[in-house]
């Protein structure tokens, strides 16, 4: 890409993570708890029926330090394979020899191709914050009387003896993500191209009468300025998220249920862990009680070493055993289906659409707008054909 550094893209997309997490994040947590599959339990009043609102709209903020800290890196690798993977497919796409060479790929395949690929990636990066993130969102400090700490900090607690399990969610995040981001960037990529020359043909219709203005001259008055490219991204990027995160929303709320489903998994697991321990303990001390302090004391230990190991192990055997009982993401939206019907695919969808409509539009606005105001801030020249 003319004018543009990896370095360039990594930053621009940074940035636009970051300021997007803090500013759409409180959407994004209301999202998570209707989604939830505790939601009536926790935020709404058996009595009356309603929504307690002091509840629901409690730590809106819970869990944004995760998401930021995995956000910048899993942004940067997200669009730097983007780029990369446009740029090769577009490189490498081969002429046909009929339909005047025309390519063999379409645009709109090679966008959806490359945000795919770079997707892969990104979720690798951002499984685990993501795990973190919607458990902690789900915390009630006033309820949990018993933990201290963070909502963070308390979420991390649940994962202390499974980390693996922080990971459990990448299929669910991929699989969210990849159909998302492949209906968004194809159709984002085609309105920013159609905005982007209405915009151009204005321009150059105002200056056309003006003859004394060269053919070079006129094409840098119909060239657009940082904050017209950050408008026409925004614009852009806004109507594709917002239709994408509609249709891909029943699978965002099967993504919610499995992660969610995880930090229970944690937690049962350091539980029964626990349990087992101390039932091995009480185990040791009856032994002790019992006439076995005959026994020499190397004897002694090595049945005590040998009685936790087994302990231990029956405990994470038991937990392991119980983690691959789970349900699948299939099982998951039949079970959605069978209490809530269709409908409960969708809960969520309309605050989804629009938290996505503003957080997309922000996002792809502040990273084309930062690649743009970086490449020229060094004096290098970037073309509507660098950004297309």
């Amino acid at each position: 890409m003319s004018g543009n550094t990896n370095t360039d893209i990594w930053v621009a997309g940074a940035f636009a993570a970051f300021t997007v997490d803090l500013l759409v994040y409180p959407l994004d947590t209301l999202k998570t708890r209707l989604q939830s599959p505790d939601y009536k339990r926790l935020y709404t009043n058996a009595a009356t029926n309603t929504v307690n609102r002091g509840v629901l709209f409690r730590g809106l903020y819970q869990g944004v330090g995760s998401v930021i800290i995995a956000t910048l890196p899993s942004s940067g690798a997200f669009f730097t394979t983007y780029e990369a993977s446009k740029s090769f497919l577009a490189t490498h796409n081969p002429k046909l020899s009929y339909n005047d060479g025309a390519p063999l790929l379409p645009q709109p395949l090679i966008h959806a191709a490359a945000s795919s690929i770079a997707e892969l990636v990104s979720c690798a990066i951002l499984t685990p914050a993501e795990v973190i993130k919607q458990n902690a969102q789900m915390v009630n400090r006033k309820t949990d009387k018993g933990l201290r700490g963070s909502a963070t900090m308390q979420t991390l607690a649940r994962f202390k003896s499974s980390p693996l399990s922080l990971w459990r969610g990448y299929t669910a995040l991929a699989g969210r993500n990849l159909p998302f981001t492949a209906l968004q960037f194809p159709l984002f990529e085609q309105l920013k191209k159609m905005l982007t020359a209405r915009r151009q043909r204005t321009r150059q219709q105002r200056h056309s009468s003006r003859s004394s203005v060269s053919g070079g001259e006129r094409k840098r008055e119909g060239s657009l300025s940082v904050i017209e490219h950050g408008v026409i991204t925004a614009t852009s990027a806004g109507l594709a998220g917002s239709v994408s995160a509609w249709v891909t929303t029943p699978v965002d709320v099967v993504k919610t249920r499995v992660m969610l489903a995880a930090g229970e998994e944690g937690a049962r697991k350091a539980e029964q862990i626990a349990r087992d321990r101390e039932k091995e303990q009480q185990r040791a001390r009856h032994i002790n009680d019992n006439g076995e302090r005959s026994k020499p004391l190397a004897d002694k230990a090595k049945e005590r070493l040998k009685m936790g190991k087994n302990g231990l192990k029956d405990a994470l055997g038991g937990a392991e055993g119980e983690m691959w009982k789970k349900k699948g993401s299939l099982e998951i939206a039949r079970e959605i289906v069978r209490e809530n019907g269709v409908k409960g695919l969708f809960r969520g969808g309309a605050l989804r659409s629009v938290w996505t409509m503003l957080g997309s539009g922000l996002y792809l606005g502040v990273y084309e707008s930062g690649r743009i105001w970086l490449a020229r801030r060094r004096g290098e020249n970037v073309d509507e054909d660098d950004i297309l």
